[in-house]
């Protein structure tokens, strides 16, 4: 008896040749607001975290497919295609007629998703002339990423690392600093904004728009220096939609077609890598395929959130983009999942949410851990805290499946493992984790602090002052 297909593996030189470029089906704007802080006159010359052209230019266009250049592709087929991979095990246990799949992003040495941009960020800024990469990082996964990917293309990093999850997850710092990263933790005494989130709270957890703050003044102060940012753009969800075009092709190879596509949700990079190809191709086959973006109940954007237009960085450096949100000085609970702390998400992912084109939904903490410990006792692949809330949906979608007794397709993302955060599970484990719900009266003081401003003559924030 030939034995059931549990995994679907392509060649390396299958790696996609080219990334998917949503907007070429998107009719949205992709403008933003050139605006230092809604108190203060328009400074042009005030954002120097300017993004090469050659990389701003495929992320607004409506090319449909953006080429990947032939270096990156290379650095790409180190590890990738990564496999897809049919559930058997979490299926047996549910007792579910789904059939659920996962793409398992966790193969890579930053042990995440966030390679795929992180390389591509370094390749163009390197190419323009760039010595130095500053950034933000909630979880740390992203400064990882970007510290490896600086090493490789011999640029200097400094990455400025939410407090909470500094202190949490102190292996992630290791790797940083294994590859010649200097890792800060934000909110710190070493910039402007950090002293000042300090001198009103000398206690706070940080948030990743104070880490961005950070990373953007200290982009400023250093020669050669630019801003790289882990999610949210439209360049970063671009370049993680090569997880989408593997994942197309390896379901084909499973003869099937997802109903659902689910991924877990901070800013959007992980969400939109995998579910932008999907949403091409149910436009293409006019299958009734969902895209469910799955958040933290400590951090709801996209669930109790405004679509508004609002700044990225705590400090209000960034132009204005228009987002679901909770207000830039939102600043979450601690959580574990330091991942998806981020206050708002990607404009692109917020337009298709606002259009009704995706579904967003929230779950606590201990819900999370539950299903993250079930798929590591079912997979024996531990998800990162962030992936694990995509398993939580895929499971309630797989006990829906069950008790109304119909046959589903599943597919997921495991953006990345958790090995680095044994500590989280042992709390969970030990019955230790908290449930960090955010009051109505919170959500509603952080978007009262909203810009008090309309948008007018939006021009590209970034292109004015993109590097070649």
């Amino acid at each position: 008896m030939k034995a059931a297909r549990n995994r679907f593996l392509l060649d390396e030189s299958d790696v996609p040749t080219h990334w998917y470029n949503i907007l070429a089906d998107l009719d949205v704007p992709v403008a933003q607001v050139r605006r230092a802080r809604a108190d203060q006159p328009a400074e042009p010359g005030r954002q120097a975290p300017n993004i090469p052209l050659s990389m701003y230019r495929g992320s607004v266009g409506r090319e449909r497919f953006v080429e990947i250049p032939a270096e990156v592709r290379e650095r790409y087929q180190r590890w990738r295609p990564t496999p897809l991979v049919r559930a058997r095990g979490l299926e047996a246990a549910l007792e579910t007629p789904a059939h659920i799949y996962y793409k398992y992003e966790g193969t890579n040495a930053a042990g995440s998703h966030k390679l795929n941009s992180a390389l591509a960020q370094a390749y163009f800024y390197k190419k323009a002339g760039v010595r130095q990469l500053t950034t933000g990082t909630g979880a740390g996964q992203w400064g990882t990423a970007l510290a490896m990917a600086c090493q490789s293309m011999g640029l200097d990093c400094t990455v400025f690392m939410v407090r909470c999850s500094y202190e949490q997850k102190p292996y992630r710092r290791v790797l940083m600093g294994l590859n010649g990263a200097r890792v800060i933790p934000s909110p710190s005494p070493d910039t402007e904004a950090g002293r000042e989130v300090l001198a009103a709270s000398p206690d706070s957890d940080g948030s990743l728009a104070i880490a961005n703050a950070e990373a953007l003044e200290h982009a400023r102060r250093v020669d050669g220096g630019r801003f790289a940012v882990g999610s949210g753009e439209n360049h970063v969800l671009l370049h993680q939609t090569v997880i989408g075009e593997e994942a197309l092709r390896q379901m084909e190879l499973a003869g099937e077609f997802p109903d659902v596509v689910i991924a877990s949700m901070g800013a959007g990079s992980n969400f939109a890598g995998l579910a932008f190809p999907f949403h091409r191709e149910r436009l293409r086959t006019k299958a009734a395929t969902r895209l469910v973006a799955v958040e933290p109940d400590a951090c709801p954007k996209m669930t109790r959130g405004r679509y508004a237009w609002d700044y990225n960085d705590v400090s209000g450096t960034t132009p204005m983009t228009k987002m679901y949100t909770l207000g830039h000085t939102f600043v979450a609970p601690g959580l574990h999942a330091g991942g998806l702390r981020y206050h708002g998400a990607a404009p692109l992912v917020s337009a298709l949410y606002e259009r009704g084109l995706m579904e967003a939904v929230a779950y606590g903490q201990n819900a999370v851990f539950e299903a993250g410990a079930l798929f590591a006792r079912t997979e024996n692949v531990v998800p990162a805290p962030e992936s694990a809330h995509a398993v939580r949906a895929v499971i309630d979608e797989a006990v829906r499946a069950r008790q109304e007794r119909r046959s589903t397709v599943i597919l997921c993302n495991i953006s990345g493992h958790g090995l680095l955060d044994l500590s989280a599970y042992d709390q969970y484990l030990a019955g230790g984790l908290e449930d960090h719900t955010v009051s109505d009266d919170r959500i509603a003081a952080s978007l009262a602090a909203l810009p008090d401003v309309l948008p007018t003559g939006a021009a590209s924030g970034a292109a004015s002052g993109a590097t070649s």
